[in-house]
């Protein structure tokens, strides 16, 4: 909650405003009983109808000041609460940007959302009502106690009997009910991964069929979290009832009391109605107060989450201050093993690649492949072994000087809701529309953009669902290219593409005029055909390096993939 109490600071002027006109709403109405007892003793008992009158205005001024107090509160509790939650997911936001692939592989995607989205707000709502009813339910239940003293000792005792069997109800409830809560958002994650998966796989699970299946699953999660919650709303319901239960006892005996004393001349009839009010005062504030306890705790357990997360330490941290300015590569008995993985995913990698080289990487599915270029920028950390660029050490770098050298083209083409400039200026903000036109000429996409209505200010929708997969893969090479990287990387981003394509974008990025260090990845031989070296892996192992005729000669993987996609070739070595 320390991490909380810092995000508010800058709302501190808000946090003091809200409570303190919450303060004066609650003093003005506890004058209210004492009012309404002096009406009736001393106006309507007596028919003073001025005095009446006079009381009766009294009340209504009351009323309107309590209002007026009660609408400030409101306004900068609000505006505290917003603000505080803004600070937030923006400093959520940037933690969650800060954190390497390994955190967001061990979180999940769907947690991240929820903790940015639900957990946030819950906590915006239990920063709101605090700020509203913190101070103003304690000043009423014991102003009230204390007001009472002042009209009947007597009588008094029994709000000094029931207050705190109310305060052990509450907490009672309380201490069962937040961890339970932390349980249902643990359960909505689950919940949200499901419907992300279907939605993302939505063309797969209709492909083979599987509607039913992922609705029995969806409901099966969806029935286990109503459950939860349920039981956790069942116990804090139980606030209300108990507390309506112990209070009107009180007022029977009050009641009872009350009468005793106006037979005896103790008490007037005002007394007791005035003795009537507080204890309904009690009642009403309670009633906020169970359901301000209900709100904090789910606000409370969220804040945990989100705390969770900003107590993340990145397991990769940049240290360095060089930046990369040739873009040679040299690999040296390097290892990798992902978190809570039961084997290592690369074993003993050794090779160099010089400045301006083109490097094929090729390999059976699961084979490692994805995993040694995303060791270049950094995404994981190698667990055995050295990575050396411009012959330091990858970890002397810092992250501008090490990731702005380097373009990346992943496998899967992520392009955004914009326009297509927007998109390519994701890699290069400051290119102008003749950088982008010739990165889209060369990544073979300018043919296709040229067609589209508007141009470069053409939009592309989320994911870039109005373009065909070769379009995506397109842009997003266009858009590693416009940055003019000394590293440029392709991991299986020719995939989409036809051979004659294909061809020449391999053409066009072998022709770049600023001459970047270029890895290609793919499962296709001819895509890494031409390389000045490839490297072939295996279950994690490098099992050949060098060019395609000594990997022919040499290297038997290689051999079998080449072979398999160029049958015509070995029967015709073999004649």
């Amino acid at each position: 909650m320390r991490r909380l109490l810092s995000y508010m600071k800058k709302y501190r002027k808000e946090s003091f405003i809200a409570p303190l006109f919450k303060l004066l709403e609650a003093s003005f109405e506890l004058i209210v009983p004492l009012i309404i007892a002096a009406l009736i003793d001393k106006g309507i008992e007596t028919k003073n109808v001025s005095l009446i009158v006079k009381y009766s205005f009294i009340l209504v001024l009351l009323a309107v000041i309590g209002w007026v107090c009660a609408v400030i509160a409101q306004y900068y509790a609000a505006k505290a609460a917003v603000g505080t939650t803004a600070e937030i997911k923006s400093s959520l936001f940037r933690k969650i940007q800060s954190l390497s692939n390994t955190e967001y592989d061990t979180l999940g995607n769907s947690t991240m959302i929820t903790r940015m989205t639900s957990d946030c707000n819950q906590v915006q709502n239990a920063v709101n009502l605090f700020l509203r009813l913190f101070l103003r339910a304690p000043i009423i239940v014991f102003g009230a106690m204390i007001m009472a003293f002042t009209v009947s000792p007597r009588a008094a005792l029994i709000f000094v009997a029931v207050i705190p069997l109310l305060a052990i109800v509450v907490y009672g409830i309380m201490l069962l009910t937040v961890p339970l809560y932390k349980k249902v958002q643990s359960k909505l994650d689950s919940l949200l991964a499901i419907t992300r998966e279907n939605l993302n796989g939505a063309r797969v699970i209709r492909a083979f069929c599987r509607e039913d299946d992922e609705t029995e699953r969806f409901d099966k999660t969806n029935t286990e979290l109503s459950t939860m919650q349920r039981f956790v709303g069942k116990l804090s319901a139980l606030t209300n009832p108990v507390t309506f239960l112990l209070i009107n006892v009180a007022i029977i005996v009050l009641i009872y009391v009350g009468a005793i004393q106006v037979n005896v001349g103790e008490l007037s009839q005002g007394e007791v109605i005035a003795l009537y009010n507080y204890m309904s005062q009690i009642l009403v504030e309670l009633i906020k107060l169970a359901n301000l306890i209900v709100t904090v705790t789910k606000g409370v357990a969220s804040m945990h989450r989100i705390d969770s997360v900003m107590e993340l330490k990145s397991s990769i941290s940049f240290d360095g201050n060089g930046a990369v300015e040739n873009g040679s590569v040299v690999f040296k008995n390097v290892g990798l093993t992902y978190k809570n993985a039961g084997a290592p995913s690369l074993t003993d990698i050794s090779f160099e690649a010089k400045a301006g080289d083109t490097v094929g990487i090729i390999g059976g599915t699961g084979s490692g492949k994805s995993s040694v270029i995303n060791l270049i920028p950094r995404f994981y950390e190698a667990t055995e072994g050295e990575i050396l660029i411009d012959g330091k050490d990858i970890k002397s770098f810092s992250e501008d000087g090490l990731r702005d050298m380097i373009g990346v083209v992943p496998q899967h083409a992520k392009l955004f809701k914009g326009t297509i400039r927007d998109n390519i200026r994701v890699g290069n903000q400051n290119a102008t529309d003749d950088e982008i036109t010739e990165a889209l000429k060369e990544a073979q996409a300018y043919d296709f953009v040229k067609e589209k209505d508007g141009y470069l200010d053409y939009m592309i929708e989320s994911g870039g669902r109005n373009l065909s997969g070769g379009q995506k893969q397109r842009l997003t090479v266009a858009r590693a290219i416009v940055r003019k990287p000394r590293i440029l990387i392709l991991d299986d981003s020719a995939s989409a593409l036809d051979y004659r394509t294909d061809a020449a974008l391999r053409e066009a990025i072998k022709g770049l005029s600023f001459r970047p260090t270029t890895f290609i990845v793919s499962q296709r031989a001819s895509s890494v055909l031409h390389a000045d070296k490839i490297l072939v892996l295996e279950d994690g192992e490098c099992v050949g390096y060098g060019t395609h005729g000594e990997l022919i000669e040499g290297c038997e993987v290689y051999k079998e993939i080449y072979y398999c996609q160029f049958p015509d070739e070995m029967k015709g070595g073999a004649r």
